[in-house]
């Protein structure tokens, strides 16, 4: 299985997000995009297969957000894109493609979803959250 991880090494839930897709056995694909920004046409695509807006991908903190003026309703769709693709890091991460979907992975169990292994055994987040086994049955703990 192929997986890809938009990644960002200096956020936390991106690194679990990508522990835990190594715990499933993957070695994904790691775009580092900030300093690999993706093309605009990678990144309609990616939103379009999530299913989101390019609103809902915009990421507000550590990022020039509030400075831009981006909550203003007045930005067309195009025009949040060309800002994300202006300053990668109002881009929301990690974005994960898999054969199984395309994600927004926040919280980092998300990839969960998109893994073709999903039970990775216990995992233990750098904050000390654990997240439980995902097998048939097991409850959320």
């Amino acid at each position: 299985m192929t997986i890809t991880i938009y990644h960002n090494p200096d956020c936390g839930t991106s690194r679990n997000t990508l522990a835990m897709i190594r715990q499933s056995g993957e070695e994904p694909e790691i775009v580092e995009y900030l300093k690999n920004p993706p093309a605009r046409d990678t990144l309609i695509s990616l939103i379009k297969a999530m299913g989101i807006t390019p609103r809902a991908l915009l990421r507000e903190k550590g990022t020039p957000y509030a400075t831009l003026d981006l909550a203003n309703p007045k930005w067309s769709d195009d025009e949040l894109i060309d800002f994300m693709i202006a300053h990668p890091i109002l881009i929301n991460r990690p974005i994960v493609v898999s054969p199984k979907g395309v994600k927004l992975c926040r919280p980092s169990e998300a990839v969960l979803d998109l893994l073709a292994v999903a039970d990775i055994g216990q995992f233990v987040k750098e904050d000390g959250e654990v997240v439980s086994p995902r097998t048939p049955g097991a409850r959320a703990g």
